[in-house]
Parts: C-alpha cells; sequence; structure tokens
C-alpha cells in the first residue's frame, strides 16, 4: 500500500516516524513522510521518500516571539496553518491509499483523507484520548476523574478549532477520528480502561539509525579516558542554559557530554551535536533532558535513569511519568546550577534510580512498536482487496 505519514512540528516529532517507515517499508508498503523542509535529510537518509511541508516550525516559534502583540502572534501562526493545510491537501493529492498522522495535523489530514475516500489513523507520540485517569499533557495534574475527562475534551475542541479556517477554505469538513495508536511503552502510560477498543498503546516506534554513522573518534577517546559521563541535552529548546549547565557538571564533580551549540566545552565536559541516542544513551551514567517523549522512550530504552528538566506542552507530563516510574528524582521547581547539580548526584548517589532505569528497559525490549501499525494496514490492505 502506498502509506503517507503526516507530521508536523520539531525533530522530535518526526523522528519516531523514520525508524516505524522504514518497518512498514520492508514489510512491502510504500511510504512517505510529509514534512517541512528541516527534516528532509533525516527523512530521506532513512530511505523514505519526503514530501516538503511548507513552513518552518523554528522560524515560525521565533516569528510568534517577534510579533509585537498577541494578534500578531495569532496571525503568524495563522497563516502557518493555512501553509500546512496546501501542504497536506498536496501530499495526499500526490498519492496515497491510506494516511497516519500525528496529533497535531490530525483533524487536517482526516478531513483530507475523507476528501478521497481513503483511511486515516491517527500515530499520536503523546496520550490525546480523553480519559479520567489522568488529565492530557499541557494541562495541570490533580484534578477530578471527570474534570480529567472534561480537560480532555476541551483540548480536543481546541485542536479542532485551529483548522475551521483552514478546512473552510479548503472546502473540507471535519472527519471522525478513526483508529489511534499510540507510539510509547505502556510501561510507561497503561492504557487506560476508558479508552474505546480503537485506541491503543503500542509500545515505542523508535527513530531510524542513520546508514553508515560512525561515532567521532574524540568523542569514543573521551568516554574512555573515565567513568561514564551524564549527557546534557535540551532537544529542540532555545534557552540558553549554557552557563548554568557549566557550573552544575563541576558542582556535581563528573563528567559530560553536552549537546549544545553554545556551550565552551568544560574540562571534563565534551560538546557533540546530533549523535543517535540508542548508541550515546547505554553509554551515559545518567540523562539530563527537556522530557520530550523521543527523549524519554531513548532513556527508558537504554536503561539509564533520567534528570527531567521540563519546559512547555507535553514535557511536564513525561517528566511526571518519569519520577512515577522510579527513575528519577522529582522535576525541579526552578532550574539552577545548584538544582540540577543536586538532580544529578541523586541520580548518581541512589541505586534505586539505576536499578530501576534496568528493570524498565527490560520490560520495553519485549515490545514492538511497529506491529499493531502493520497489523491495522494488513487489515485495510485486505478489504481493499475484497471490498
Amino acid at each position: 500500500m502506498r502509506v503517507l505519514i503526516v507530521t508536523a512540528g520539531s525533530r522530535g516529532d518526526v523522528a519516531p516516524f523514520t525508524g516505524l517507515g522504514q518497518r512498514l517499508e520492508r514489510a512491502g508498503h510504500r511510504v512517505t513522510l510529509a514534512a517541512h523542509e528541516r527534516f528532509g535529510p533525516l527523512v530521506r537518509d532513512a530511505g523514505l521518500s519526503h514530501y516538503v511541508l511548507p513552513g518552518d516550525p523554528v522560524e515560525l516559534t521565533r516569528a510568534r516571539t517577534a510579533a509585537p502583540g498577541p494578534d500578531a502572534a495569532r496571525s503568524v501562526f495563522a497563516a502557518f496553518l493555512d501553509e500546512l493545510g496546501d501542504g497536506v491537501l498536496g501530499a495526499v493529492a500526490a498519492g496515497a491509499d491510506v494516511v497516519l498522522t500525528a496529533f497535531g495535523p490530525a483533524p487536517l489530514s482526516r478531513a483530507v483523507a475523507a476528501r478521497y475516500g481513503i483511511p486515516c489513523a491517527g500515530l499520536y507520540l503523546a496520550p490525546g484520548v480523553p480519559t479520567r485517569e489522568f488529565p492530557p499533557p499541557g494541562m495541570p495534574s490533580g484534578a477530578s476523574p471527570e474534570e480529567n475527562l472534561a480537560a480532555g475534551h476541551t483540548m480536543l475542541s481546541g485542536t479542532s478549532a485551529l483548522y475551521v479556517d483552514v478546512l473552510r477554505r479548503l472546502g473540507l469538513a471535519a472527519a471522525d477520528s478513526g483508529p489511534i495508536l499510540h507510539g510509547f511503552s505502556p510501561v510507561v502510560v497503561p492504557r487506560p480502561a476508558d479508552w474505546p477498543a480503537s485506541v491503543q498503546v503500542t509500545g515505542f516506534w523508535w527513530p531510524a539509525v542513520p546508514s553508515g554513522w560512525e561515532p567521532p573518534a574524540s568523542l569514543v577517546s573521551f568516554l574512555a579516558d573515565g567513568p561514564p559521563p551524564v549527557f546534557i541535552g535540551f532537544g529542540s529548546m532555545t534557552e540558553d542554559r549554557s552557563e548554568v549547565v557549566a557550573d552544575a557538571v563541576q558542582l556535581a564533580g563528573v563528567r559530560a557530554v553536552i549537546q549544545s551549540d553554545r556551550a565552551s566545552p568544560g574540562a571534563t565536559s565534551f560538546l557533540v551535536g546530533d549523535v543517535p541516542h540508542e548508541w550515546l544513551f547505554p553509554r551515559m551514567a545518567a540523562v539530563v533532558h527537556h522530557a520530550g517523549a523521543g527523549t524519554t522512550g531513548a532513556g527508558l530504552r537504554a536503561g539509564v535513569p533520567a534528570v527531567p528538566v521540563p519546559v512547555l506542552v507535553d514535557q511536564p507530563f513525561w517528566a511526571d511519568r518519569l519520577h512515577r516510574l522510579g527513575v528519577a528524582p522529582p522535576p525541579m521547581a526552578s532550574l539552577t546550577a545548584e538544582s540540577l547539580a543536586g538532580s544529578i548526584r541523586a541520580c548518581l548517589d541512589q541505586p534505586s534510580y539505576r536499578e530501576r532505569a534496568a528493570e524498565v528497559a527490560a520490560r520495553i525490549a519485549t515490545e514492538d512498536g511497529a506491529a499493531p501499525v502493520l497489523e491495522l494496514l494488513s487489515r485495510w490492505d485486505s478489504a481493499c482487496r475484497h471490498g
């Protein structure tokens, strides 16, 4: 089948679909990943076809931040969504038998798929279906079950409302959700009992390993020159934390691998750019990160404890999950050199964090998050052939 995967956002919203796309292609499907131009090398290096969606999420963030007021910021975002609408419509029109969509563009993807009379399923990297068991990511915790459910419906309504003008301009009607598969482990987020039968938790979808990638010799040498270091990186977060990080490394008395293009390497630190987490994280003593869904999964897969430093959207949700799993200390109320150093030392000095991380990793290793996606496509293919 010709499978179109539609996603929009940061690198973390794209990378998991590269590995999933490879699995689908090995099963005989033809996969096109629709994503922004910024992620073209990531998609093409995985051997997948890339349909370029207009817009740049990084430039969008900068433009909204620089906007002179809330009305101007909303106008910038509306223009981004308008372009995205044309892009998704063009991607489906280019040829697809099924559409698989990330959460962000889901209302748009479903409407376009419905126009072309092809099936559409959600591929969500964070919980995206209302439940009484917890509030949706990005919403305050501690609510009652009914308040959790109401917050989930509010989230969905708000997401759909973003696309009302775009759908109207394109002459599209809102479409039902269809099946939804969540690409995270049930060890981390057990499937809520009140989710419909069409909603699954599959296990993580892992990013593709870059073809021909080899670690820099200088990094290999640094790792061999002493005890396992601590990884510190904040993904697509743009705030400069280099001074806090440098001071925390010194206060904690650790070696560190720091993912940054702003920091200055200290005597016990090594700066890296884009290094595959599946190679790097198992060699770390702990991982300090922003608690994005993909990095959270990579740390759990590696079996190392974490120091979550969440900022926005779903990051506080994953940070809380890491703490509840027993693989991370509580998220810091504020990020200072002292608080970061204290959390790093807690990860290293309390064996329970590493022991629990190893237990979780062993359970995750038994899961195959791509299998339910392949099963769904097989059912759709069979229905198409016999329908």
